[in-house]
């Protein structure tokens, strides 16, 4: 199961009723971040969430309202006594940018590992997290994240029974671990059937619709993506400051078809995101407005 929460969905500024952008998800005991926006720490205190098991935040580019939450959630996992690595991965420039912002948090007892995404589309594997970025259009160099949760074929009793594979090691085989014993090599492929449909949720914002939004959201358990505005005499504002709005959004979406689409990183001058929802969801049925600390539990699908 994984669960996904959007922190904050406010854009440029943030307000006393809407924090800045950031979305967290819990899965295995490891947390993930994507984006830290001012106000994330206590969007997270909010949710009744915890600093310590987050291992991996990414940047979706280095605007202020993306990233400035930083540093003091730094100290925070320091002074909770964290000592395990911590993974930051972002576009290019992402070390000089994270090392600027110490400057006001400059010893931490845990090191940082920094991973910078090289070209238009990168995937890394943390912590049971398939996490591919993909570069979107927007005014500075920009990715959007999906995230994916593998999930791995039957274990076949009898397959295992007919190999002669000891049952001890049925277990570690189901987890994908590569066993050498008794002479022997046991591989996962040996008891298991053909991976099974895992878990999707693809986020983006700040930025123009592309097609790398859509072909990466194709068929996601949920679709964040950006709203900035909803009103439609704000459709040329969008293009020029290459944002989207909510009936751009929702063409996305229903050329992604994914299960559910919530839209995010509001303008502060746009109030009551609810208010514009229906034109949405002419386009794209399964819609709803985000709002922070809006949750939800994704399952593997029942097969």
């Amino acid at each position: 199961m994984l669960d996904v929460c959007l922190l904050g969905c406010g854009g440029m500024m943030p307000l006393p009723y809407r924090h800045l952008t950031s979305l967290m998800t819990r899965y295995n005991g490891s947390n993930l971040l994507i984006d830290c926006g001012e106000g994330t720490q206590v969007a997270i205190k909010e949710k009744g969430w915890s600093f310590k098991p987050i291992d991996t935040i990414c940047f979706t580019h280095y605007h202020g309202d993306h990233i400035s939450g930083l540093p003091g959630l730094l100290l925070t996992m320091g002074n909770a006594e964290r000592t395990k690595p911590l993974v930051l991965i972002g576009p290019k420039g992402l070390e000089r940018v994270v090392n600027a912002l110490r400057v006001i948090a400059p010893e931490l007892p845990f090191p940082i590992v920094f991973k910078e995404i090289q070209g238009a589309e990168q995937t890394f594997l943390e912590n049971g997290y398939r996490i591919t970025a993909f570069r979107v259009n927007h005014n500075v160099l920009c990715y959007g994240y999906t995230l994916e949760i593998a999930r791995a074929g039957r274990f076949d009793v009898e397959r295992a029974r007919r190999a002669d594979i000891p049952m001890k090691l049925w277990s570690r085989l189901q987890k994908g671990e590569v066993i050498e014993a008794d002479g022997r090599v046991y591989r996962p492929e040996d008891v298991l059937g053909p991976a099974r449909r895992g878990i999707k949720v693809t986020y983006c914002t700040d930025t123009r619709p592309t097609d790398s939004i859509a072909e990466h959201a194709a068929g996601a358990d949920l679709f964040v993506c950006e709203g900035m505005y909803g009103e439609a005499d704000k459709a040329q504002k969008a293009v020029e400051h290459k944002h989207m709005t909510f009936e751009e959004a929702g063409r996305l979406a229903k050329r992604a078809n994914p299960a559910q689409m919530w839209l995010t990183h509001y303008s502060p001058s746009l109030v009551r995101p609810d208010e514009y929802m229906d034109g949405v969801r002419k386009l794209f049925p399964a819609s709803e407005p985000g709002k922070d600390g809006k949750s939800v539990e994704l399952d593997f699908a029942e097969e």
